[in-house]
């Protein structure tokens, strides 16, 4: 007989957090409406529930950023705010505009501690052993294993690990795909991790039937061969699903104008706030410490491999080897108050001047030197794909620990896994959390950073 495995209180989750929200609403409606209050929270009610079909509020999940969860609900509660102020007026409840905003006010902010605190709530309760989902990973290889180790590593997710199924023979490897249908007979598993590397059309054919008379869930971790695999969206031509790839949210002229904005802002006040001062400052002592000029000046490829020159304090002693070799550790050319700079990430603060003149974002892949990037684009695949944003002072793939000098393969391979997913996801929230992050490493001390 076929085992199902069960979760006694999981099913609990969601219907209580739509009755948290339903509480929170008849609240609201009930301290702003004095007269027929059960009729305003009836429609209330039904059009919050309409709204978030639209937004997803609701399809919030393990994996879930904070940032998406922060996203979503601002979404919510700004097309709800709208329909509550369109709704009272059109329907004449004599309510004061000023006690309608500050209502809307506190259960906008309930809504968000609630929503926030189950999350948190949630992160911690998986972390503590509770609430898990068991899986197993068909396929053995660097893919998988760098995968499982994440799961192992995010507890809050809330995954734990069963067996390795596969062609293979490593000692790690349960079984072989044949014998998969036998264990899950008597293993229950949740979800079925499947690496396409591993697969033939056939044989995901077969795991996708045998999960679905056990009740599993299965989801494919891509080819490592290809860096990151884009986003995909599904269309539909009349019954025929098609799959296509999903354009950067930077495709949006909205989202372009968000970041510009942000970057023109964020680089005027540092400009003006921090740089007006601090920049006569470090000119002075780099002109006391030794002959050349404040800033160093260097080609680098922009937006669309477009050529800037990118500005930074300079930190080392004119040398002919600048414009050709990497920065490396303890290296003889950097001089003693270059190294503070470098260490603080100070010498990068010009480059605010290049955001300013929209050269540069705050916020995406850092510029390579011309050589570094004619060396790379021959070697790496996708490599010319990160050139499809404007660079930034700071990514994602420098608060992920991949910043400065390139030793190894994996260290370029990694920075362009993570400049690939900046673009393919970027949101403003992303932006403000790598700022954050950035901050954060520069005052902790960053080990690279040289």
């Amino acid at each position: 007989m076929i085992k199902k495995r069960t979760h006694r209180y999981s099913f609990l989750i969601l219907p209580t957090i739509y009755l948290i929200d339903a509480i929170l609403i008849f609240l609201f409606n009930q301290y702003t409406v004095k007269t027929n209050s059960y009729l305003s929270f009836f429609i209330l009610l039904i059009s919050w529930y309409i709204i978030s079909y639209f937004t997803k509020f609701y399809q919030i999940y393990r994996n879930t950023r904070p940032a998406e969860l922060i996203a979503k609900s601002l979404k919510q509660l700004a097309v709800f705010n709208l329909t509550v102020l369109s709704f009272f007026n059109l329907w004449d409840y004599d309510i004061p505009d000023k006690f309608l905003l500050k209502s809307l006010l506190f259960f906008n902010l309930a809504i968000l501690f609630f929503k926030i605190s189950i999350y948190i709530a949630l992160k911690f309760y998986r972390a503590a052993n509770r609430n898990l989902r068991d899986y197993i990973i068909i396929g053995y290889n660097d893919e998988t294993q760098n995968f499982k180790n994440l799961l192992d590593q995010r507890k809050d997710y809330g995954y734990q690990f069963r067996h390795y199924f596969g062609n293979g023979t490593d000692p790690l490897i349960h079984g072989n795909l044949s014998s998969l249908k036998s264990y899950l007979k008597e293993n229950p598993v949740d979800v079925i991790f499947c690496s396409l590397a591993e697969c033939s059309d056939e044989q995901i054919k077969q795991i996708i039937s045998t999960a679905d008379e056990h009740f599993a869930v299965v989801k494919f971790i891509p080819d490592n061969k290809q860096i990151l695999g884009k986003k995909l969206k599904v269309e539909h031509f009349d019954y025929f699903p098609v799959l296509s790839l999903q354009k950067s949210p930077l495709d949006k002229p909205e989202n372009r104008i968000i970041k510009r904005v942000f970057d023109i802002i964020f680089s005027t006040v540092v400009i003006i706030g921090l740089l007006s001062w601090l920049y006569p400052i470090i000119a002075l002592i780099i002109k006391l410490e030794s002959k050349g000029p404040v800033l160093f000046k260097q080609k680098r490829n922009g937006i669309n491999y477009h050529l800037f020159e990118c500005y930074k304090f300079r930190s080392m002693r004119p040398n002919q080897l600048a414009h050709i070799k990497q920065v490396s550790k303890d290296d003889d050319r950097i001089t003693k108050f270059g190294k503070i700079l470098r260490k603080t990430s100070l010498d990068e603060l010009p480059q605010f001047f290049n955001v300013f003149k929209g050269e540069m974002s705050v916020v995406g892949p850092r510029p390579h030197m011309v050589k570094e990037n004619e060396r790379f684009m021959k070697r790496v695949d996708k490599f010319m794909s990160r050139h499809y944003v404007k660079p930034g002072i700071t990514g994602l793939a420098q608060v992920k620990g991949y910043r400065g000098e390139i030793k190894t393969d994996e260290d370029i391979f990694n920075r362009i896994k993570y400049d690939l997913y900046y673009i393919e996801n970027w949101s403003f929230w992303l932006d403000i959390k790598i700022i954050l992050f950035t901050v954060f490493k520069i005052v902790k001390g960053d080990e690279k950073a040289y």
